[in-house]
């Protein structure tokens, strides 16, 4: 297990530097930390106690803060939200002996949930799941192993069904294991993310550029994710590209969690998770399954970027229906912006979250 800032960073700093840091630990509402057999990891809960429960799971190279617009935005209209930073990341421990896949990420949902200090589930308890990006095929795959706990399945630009093509072939070759040494593959993935800072955003290819059809290579997923934007009211300064650069210099474990996504998580190749979802809601849309049951709507909201390169509604959406269903089981809805459009264009992803679920205004 590689140790989080938590224990390598914050001893030896006091509480005022804490606070200047580029990702401080009490960055949102409600901060805990959860002991495991994996390592420890950083949940935040906040919202009222009485509120429709919200989890939300972010990005492959961004901490949770990176989702902080879109959870206070449902914080605000009563739901009670829960984020945690994925295993390597922000204040997470890295487990270093285990791959980063979907078996490593069920537990750690299982963990946050259970560490809270409400019900989560049981008695009637479900909650709703919102994954973006890498959270994005997360959510769906838990949503397939554990149906019965889960009322609404909400994806932005969701990983899982990601066309082979959008990787190229080098990147393939260079990300496999065992093919180059570790120390150059975090050397070469750490030079990209800080060579991308200056601009903190990296620009994506509009869908007629030529370079709309470049095939994207693994570390394009961290450029796609790097936008100016403020997360966080206590902190007005946090914003998530410095808090990807604060992870480089500070967790130890953030390039190999990284790297082991990028060969074990659930980026593309889930048919078969997102297909048992699609066998249950047409079930469900059948009028079979009890009212308490099933997912809001008997659909799965999707939710993609006009100008997403990496994961393009025009290959996800026909992709997605037919594993789903068709689109009875989906809502699909598109809002401004390129991959990274849950942090550049949070209200537009809330307006639509907000009005799928029937919360109001």
């Amino acid at each position: 297990m590689i140790p989080s800032p938590r224990t390598t960073l914050l001893p030896k700093i006091s509480a005022s530097e804490a606070e200047s840091l580029p990702y401080p630990p009490d960055v949102l509402p409600g901060g805990r930390w959860v002991e495991s057999p994996y390592g420890a990891i950083r949940v935040y809960e906040w919202g009222p106690e009485d509120g429709r429960k919200v989890l939300l799971v972010h990005g492959i190279s961004t901490p949770c803060i990176s989702l902080g617009g879109i959870a206070h935005g449902l914080a605000d209209r009563g739901c009670r939200v829960m984020m945690t930073d994925l295993f390597g990341r922000g204040y997470s421990d890295a487990p270093s002996d285990l791959p980063h896949d979907t078996r490593l990420y069920t537990t750690q949902i299982l963990l946050a949930i259970t560490s809270s200090p409400l019900s989560w589930t049981g008695a009637g308890n479900r909650f709703s799941i919102i994954g973006y990006s890498l959270g994005g095929g997360i959510s769906a795959s838990f949503t397939s192993y554990f149906p019965q706990l889960i009322d609404s399945l909400v994806l932005l630009a969701p990983a899982g069904l990601i066309r082979p093509h959008k990787f190229a072939l080098t990147s393939k070759f260079l990300f496999s294991t065992g093919i180059f040494p570790e120390r150059l593959l975090h050397y070469l993935v750490e030079r990209r993310m800080r060579t991308s800072k200056d601009s903190a955003v990296v620009p994506q290819p509009k869908p007629n550029d030529k370079a709309a059809n470049k095939a994207a290579s693994p570390t394009d997923i961290i450029a796609s994710e790097l936008p100016p934007p403020i997360m966080s009211r206590a902190y007005p300064t946090v914003n998530v590209p410095r808090a990807i650069i604060w992870q480089l210099d500070h967790h130890q474990g953030f390039l190999t969690s990284f790297l082991s996504c990028v060969r074990y998580a659930p980026i593309s190749d889930q048919h078969a998770d997102w297909r048992r979802i699609g066998d249950r809601l047409s079930v469900q849309n059948a009028g079979t399954t009890p009212a308490d049951q099933g997912l809001q709507n008997g659909q799965a909201l999707i939710i993609t970027g006009s100008e997403d390169v990496l994961v393009d509604a025009k290959e996800l959406q026909p992709d997605a229906n037919d594993v789903l269903g068709g689109p009875r089981n989906t809502c699909f809805k598109v809002a401004n912006g390129g991959h990274n459009f849950p942090i550049t264009d949070a209200e537009t992803t809330l307006k639509y979250i907000v009005e799928f679920w029937g919360l109001g205004s």
